[in-house]
């Protein structure tokens, strides 16, 4: 599990590769990540957007943006927590992920939260001792 707190606002990560989904001789690969963003701070917050960074095995990168996660803009009061599955495919046996969140307070404000960076690894990644 993966983890990062930005403003009292804490968000984990936990990857799981899918290989009923995958098709290692095609070069696709697919993951599931479960994310729960946990409100710690003392004022409610909504989450507006989000923005992530996804590079695989070769160092080839592709930027998600976009309104909200899977189709909600959830606002978190004090102390609760927000939980949803998503999922990302690529063409190499492994991979990393990591981005942010734009939240806005009750008066407006607006900030960005870190999603942890984590590791999209698969039983077909070769394995190299350095």
């Amino acid at each position: 599990m993966y983890e990062a707190t930005t403003r009292s606002i804490r968000v984990t990560v936990e990857p799981v590769f899918l290989d009923d989904q995958s098709a290692p001789d095609e070069d696709h690969y697919v993951w599931a990540y479960q994310v729960k963003i946990e409100n710690d701070s003392m004022e409610p917050v909504q989450l507006l957007n989000r923005h992530w960074r996804i590079t695989d095995a070769r160092g080839q990168q592709q930027e998600v943006q976009g309104e909200g996660v899977v189709g909600e803009q959830p606002t978190l009061k004090p102390g609760e927590a927000f939980e949803y599955t998503s999922g990302t495919p690529l063409a190499t046996p492994s991979g990393i992920m990591f981005g942010s969140y734009e939240m806005e307070t009750k008066t407006g404000e607006r900030f960005d939260i870190d999603i942890p960076a984590f590791s999209l690894d698969s039983p077909y990644q070769a394995r190299q001792l350095n």
